[in-house]
């Protein structure tokens, strides 16, 4: 089993979360506000790529919006081998977990 990345395991869970409307600035956004820290766009944008080549991110552009000067979006959906690799972190982190809340509750 190859493990993600915290970016990356933290971008999945926010195109997750945003579902139709994921493209990269809502996710930026997101990830920002729940972090509580600053990311910039570019670290966004290559784990995204990185999410794509690996199979567990499609992407597509959006119609153009007038809003936007007739620009399109590139939006983001998970994938089946994305929720698995979502799934198998979160396995990890419990059986990690598991083992360290007892010494954490010793000290």
């Amino acid at each position: 089993m190859k493990l993600l990345t915290r970016a990356e395991e933290l971008i999945l869970l926010a195109v997750l979360g945003l579902g139709d409307e994921a493209y990269c600035v809502p996710i930026h956004r997101r990830i920002s506000r729940t972090t509580g820290n600053k990311w910039s766009l570019g670290s966004v944008y290559m784990p995204l790529d990185r999410l794509v080549k690996k199979g567990m991110l499609e992407s597509r552009l959006s119609p153009s919006t007038p809003e936007r000067g007739g620009r399109h979006r590139r939006l983001y959906r998970v994938t089946a081998a994305g929720k698995k690799a979502l799934r198998d972190v979160q396995d990890v982190e419990m059986r990690m977990r598991a083992d360290a809340d007892i010494r954490i509750d010793e000290a």
